[in-house]
């Protein structure tokens, strides 16, 4: 059965890399030029993503990784089980100071994945990256 759930997870974990793939196109970042998205996995296995939206106030800028989780709430969510996030960059991005806060918040157990164009990753739990 541990190899069971294994693959359904290695599976839930792939689908939600190629879901915030996929995503990358819709992120709005023309100062930063940073571009981000993020996939979630809620508690009834639906996947939510978000992506990066700047604006030219900086501190109005919405993150790909709140902006997945707060649609995953709107639609009835409760809980999210898995967040991963994509930078199309050479290494992976962890989410910054105001994502890990909200991740807390809906995530608390959930596994982080930050990944890139190569095959580095970052694999922790909120409680390690906070």
């Amino acid at each position: 059965m541990a190899i069971i759930a294994s693959i359904r997870q290695y599976t839930a974990m792939q689908n939600l890399i190629a879901q915030a793939k996929g995503a990358i196109r819709h992120s709005y970042a023309p100062y930063s030029q940073f571009r981000v998205a993020a996939a979630v996995l809620d508690e009834a296995g639906n996947v939510h993503i978000g992506v990066n939206v700047e604006n030219v106030s900086y501190a109005m800028t919405q993150c790909a990784e709140r902006n997945a989780i707060c649609s995953a709430i709107t639609k009835g969510a409760k809980s999210i089980s898995a967040v991963v996030i994509y930078t199309p960059t050479e290494t992976p991005t962890p989410p910054c100071g105001a994502c890990r806060q909200v991740i807390r918040e809906f995530a608390s157990h959930a596994t982080v994945l930050s990944v890139c164009d190569s095959q580095k990753r970052i694999e922790s739990t909120i409680d390690d990256l906070l």
